[in-house]
């Protein structure tokens, strides 16, 4: 698709508008604020201007697949490569891939997409320790708010691919599990890169959490597994099995 301009949020590069858009989601849950500016209604107005700039920046993308994983995965790292082998399978196909923009599988996504001439997709949230975006995004878009950035994920893509990470890459796969066994969301794949990885999480999912009836067998059956970046891509662009 060759080079797409960068769509950049209401603030962008770094210095004082950058701690703002960090400390976001703290003033708004801290509890009520003393003037105006940093009141629940004047936020309100601030999260609907995110809402549109996300829409507006990602309605006409086409078919799209999230990619998720740790920011700390460098070059060097098997998953770095095999990330940037399911950036450039997806765009092959014809999608676009969306990611966090940042670092490590982030990057490894958006540069294998770029590389392949797809469309590589950014939503950034400045964090102490991911400053910025990485420079394979050639469509970007800023928030402040990780509740929009996450509407954006579940709102514009079809699957999501879940590589090995931290806290926000688990919360990323249980946020969308729990979004389609409640029906909040069509039931898109979700795929989990590396079984070595996973498998203690889903026998321990299997063993206790299904075992003692909290879940129910179809709703792991949800979750595919996936040791190859043609794999990954087979279940992402919806292929079957398990």
């Amino acid at each position: 698709m060759g080079e797409k301009p960068i769509r950049r949020g209401r603030i962008t590069g770094r210095g004082p508008g950058r701690e703002r858009m960090r400390d976001a989601d703290l003033g708004l849950l801290q509890g009520p604020a003393p003037d105006f500016v940093s009141s629940d209604p004047w936020r309100a107005l601030r999260i609907l201007g995110e809402f549109v700039d996300g829409f507006d920046a990602l309605a006409r993308v086409g078919p799209a697949v999230a990619v998720f994983g740790s920011s700390r995965t460098g070059p060097g790292h098997p998953d770095y490569a095999a990330g940037v082998e399911i950036g450039q399978l997806l765009a092959k196909t014809g999608r676009a891939v969306i990611t966090g923009g940042g670092p490590g599988v982030m990057e490894a996504a958006n540069r294998g997409a770029a590389e392949a001439g797809g469309l590589s997709i950014g939503l950034n949230i400045e964090l102490p320790e991911e400053q910025g975006r990485n420079p394979y995004v050639n469509l970007g878009v800023d928030f402040r708010y990780f509740f929009v950035r996450k509407t954006m994920f579940v709102k514009y893509s079809e699957a999501f691919v879940v590589l090995p990470g931290g806290f926000g890459t688990l919360d990323e796969m249980f946020e969308a599990l729990v979004l389609i066994q409640t029906g909040k969301v069509r039931d898109f794949p979700l795929v989990l890169y590396r079984s070595a990885h996973w498998r203690g999480l889903l026998d321990w999912l299997a063993e206790s959490t299904a075992g003692e009836g909290f879940v129910l067998p179809e709703d792991l059956a949800r979750i595919h597994v996936a040791d190859t970046p043609e794999e990954v891509c087979h279940f992402a662009c919806g292929g079957g099995g398990t």
